[in-house]
């Protein structure tokens, strides 16, 4: 992480997303959901509107090989899920994420975290990922700048979903908002963060196109 943070220039880019729709069908999954394990939180739901949107910005599914100095574009997303664990952080891999639908993307970052907490997780699943996201839950605050996982060019940031007055449509309303960001300036330009993460506000804001 201390090289991340020398060697690479980061900036965020921050946008709001409003997840009221999506915390709706969240809850009325859950509602009808038998088991602990088949409960959703709302990572699998932010990570799979990620998988999406990289589908359109594959230039963020990207890593810098140093030694070559070239960039590596990936069709495969190799998604990393920052976990804090006994040990300190670690970043197990969601392998072929893109191939997952919803419960069974939600199944594999459930077993990829909970071996890593554990200390029981493979070690080829803490590695070879191609772009990471990182949440605190509850504790995630309203903006924070996450340090990229090398050598990936892309982290995203989960902040903390909050009830806030909004306007919408003329009338003030509570929306459940949430802040993400962040990106790499070496080698994703501020458009096209800005875009990527434009693309995947809007999926999130109308969780039906999930």
């Amino acid at each position: 992480m201390t090289e991340a943070k020398l060697e690479v220039p980061h900036f965020s880019y921050v946008e709001e997303i409003d997840i009221t729709e999506l915390e709706a069908l969240r809850q009325h999954h859950n509602g009808r959901a038998s088991g602990v394990n088949a409960k959703l939180t709302l990572l699998p739901f932010l990570s799979l509107a990620l998988i999406r949107t990289l589908r359109e910005f594959p230039q963020c599914n990207t890593t810098y090989d140093k030694e070559r100095n070239v960039l590596l574009r990936h069709e495969a997303v190799h998604l990393g899920v920052a976990t804090q664990t006994p040990d300190g952080l670690k970043v197990p891999v969601v392998r072929h994420a893109e191939r997952l639908a919803i419960k069974d993307l939600a199944a594999e970052i459930r077993r990829v975290a909970t071996a890593a907490q554990d200390n029981k997780i493979a070690k080829e699943y803490l590695g070879g990922s191609t772009i990471t996201i990182t949440s605190l839950g509850k504790l995630g605050g309203i903006d924070s700048t996450p340090i990229l996982n090398m050598p990936e060019v892309s982290i995203i940031g989960v902040n903390r979903a909050v009830d806030r007055p909004m306007v919408v449509k003329g009338h003030i309303a509570i929306r459940c908002m949430m802040n993400l960001s962040s990106f790499d300036y070496r080698f994703v330009d501020v458009y096209d963060a800005a875009a990527m993460i434009q693309r995947m506000k809007e999926i999130l804001e109308h969780p039906a196109i999930i």
